[in-house]
């Protein structure tokens, strides 16, 4: 039997290649079988669903990207196109079918198991790169969070995808000490920086703030080449980038100055149709005291279309008797059309201002850090709440008061609270391997800097969706795919240059 050392003294029997291809071919089934399971049981839809189907189909049938407003075809700018292309090349070549979509996002999120098992081992010398590569797959394989999406047409399957790819070319960049073994070095034809702009620009067009991952690539890198003599590494690897990242956002830009005459290259910060009237009064009214989602289903989503009743309105966005009667008052006034007027959006506005005042600390600090630790830690069973399942009944995602939800629906109880604590299971899997390998080399920094990055600028979003940092659970299954090994040497992270992240010097 063949041997190979991990660390200084410890020698342990090498996993011969059939043994490895069984354990790959297992977990892929297992993979499979989950995400068949949810195909067959949990198919779902919701409001965006449709905007992304009906802008799908006016494309191929109609060749405008638009909506239906009022019965005539309308161009719109509400949405970047990235999925509604992707449902537009499902439909053109396997047919107009929910099932043909869920299918091939079924193939794209194992082809995201598949990368995050490459980006773990990345991180680690090549000693460890079948354990730690076989150790990501069953984790990401077995994850129900971002599979869960393959039933519902959303983009975070295809975002995650694109953006997966991304870190991988990033994170190998970024630990190469030298020209001669880097991922830049010269047997590329395409910078690899270029080629990870470019996947990051895709991704653009899937979701737009998939440009975030570019602030934590910067942060790292800034880190590794903050001296003088090393800047002209710095501004070549931000050009590169750069140039992958605007090209395939280009043809949107134009479309939107064509149409529009505006230069666009992401969506709006709200969304709105062609001369909707924008509440920013009310969203940062909310943006005072929404922390949670279910404050985000009785009064945020809401607005134009349903009334809200005070009742709806939690104790916290209040400072006192008079500021409940205020919001009462304007909201009695909105029930009336359940439209948002200028002069009541201003006293939303107004109310804002005089909480953010009062309280800056809550208003800037304590709210962002409230909706953060929704967004990470919670059951993530958002779409299992409501459906016409073939089988299993709608699941009820309260865990507070237990008793009293154990009585009333025992089944979904229990389902939530098994998501809740695999969820936490994970996020304990990564902080176990942090602290073993003591960031250990630049691809660690850079997966935590866009965990951090991502995380502090979702907690800003108005209604905190607990989906907007699915695209991060690759990075923090890869890093707790690293509690499997242990650091080796100085000597053999070298070998394949992964260094720690102060001293090492990457060359491009």
């Amino acid at each position: 039997m063949r041997m190979h050392r991990l660390t200084q003294g410890t020698v342990v029997p090498e996993k011969g290649p059939r043994n490895i291809w069984m354990q790959v071919v297992s977990a892929t089934l297992a993979g499979l079988a989950l995400r068949l399971l949810f195909v067959w049981q949990f198919p779902n839809e919701v409001a965006d669903s449709l905007v992304y189907e009906e802008l799908a189909r006016n494309w191929l049938d109609h060749r405008v990207y638009g909506l239906f407003l009022n019965g005539t075809l309308t161009p719109v700018l509400i949405r970047v196109p990235g999925y509604p292309v992707f449902l537009a090349v499902v439909y053109l070549f396997l047919g107009r079918s929910r099932l043909a979509v869920m299918l091939v996002q079924v193939a794209v999120d194992l082809g995201t198991c598949f990368l995050t098992a490459v980006l773990a081992a990345s991180l680690v010398p090549q000693s460890l790169h079948r354990r730690v590569f076989l150790a990501a797959l069953w984790l990401a394989a077995t994850c129900p969070f971002v599979a869960m999406y393959t039933v519902v047409p959303l983009t975070e399957v295809l975002v995650t995808f694109l953006t997966t790819a991304a870190l991988v070319l990033l994170v190998r960049n970024c630990q190469a000490s030298d020209a001669s073994h880097a991922v830049g070095g010269h047997r590329w034809r395409v910078s690899p920086w270029s080629l990870a702009g470019l996947l990051v620009g895709l991704g653009s067009l899937v979701r737009p703030e998939t440009p975030l991952l570019l602030v934590a690539v910067g942060l790292v890198l800034f880190l590794r080449w903050r001296l003088p003599t090393d800047w002209p590494k710095l501004f070549r690897a931000a050009a590169l980038i750069a140039v992958g990242l605007i090209l395939p956002l280009l043809p949107w830009a134009a479309r939107n100055w064509h149409t529009f005459h505006r230069v666009q290259f992401f969506a709006p910060r709200y969304y709105a149709m062609p001369g909707d009237y924008v509440p920013r009064g009310f969203y940062a009214w909310t943006n005072t005291w929404l922390v949670r989602m279910r404050d985000a289903f009785q009064v945020f989503w809401k607005l134009e279309g349903d009334s809200i009743p005070i009742e709806n309105v939690p104790a916290s966005a209040f400072d006192s008797p008079e500021e409940r009667t205020r919001v009462q008052t304007l909201l009695e006034r909105y029930n009336v059309t359940t439209m948002v007027t200028p002069e009541i959006d201003r006293g939303f506005g107004e109310l804002a201002r005089q909480r953010a005042a009062r309280h800056p600390l809550r208003t800037y600090m304590w709210i962002p850090v409230r909706r953060a630790v929704s967004l990470w830690f919670t059951p993530r069973d958002d779409l299992l709440l409501e459906g016409d399942y073939p089988v299993f009944p709608p699941y009820s995602t309260h865990l507070w008061p237990p008793t009293e939800q154990w009585e009333e629906d025992p089944l979904g109880f229990s389902v939530t609270v098994f998501l809740a604590l695999l969820n936490v299971f994970y996020l304990a899997l990564a902080l176990l391997a942090l602290w073993r390998w003591r960031w250990s080399s630049s691809g660690i920094v850079l997966l935590v800097a866009f965990i951090l990055v991502r995380t502090a600028f979702m907690s800003t979003v108005e209604t905190p969706e607990p989906r907007y940092v699915l695209e991060c659970f690759p990075a923090v299954l890869s890093l707790a795919a690293l509690a499997w090994a242990r650091p080796a040497s100085a000597a053999a992270l070298a070998e394949i240059g992964i260094l720690p992240v102060v001293r090492g010097r990457a060359s491009l």
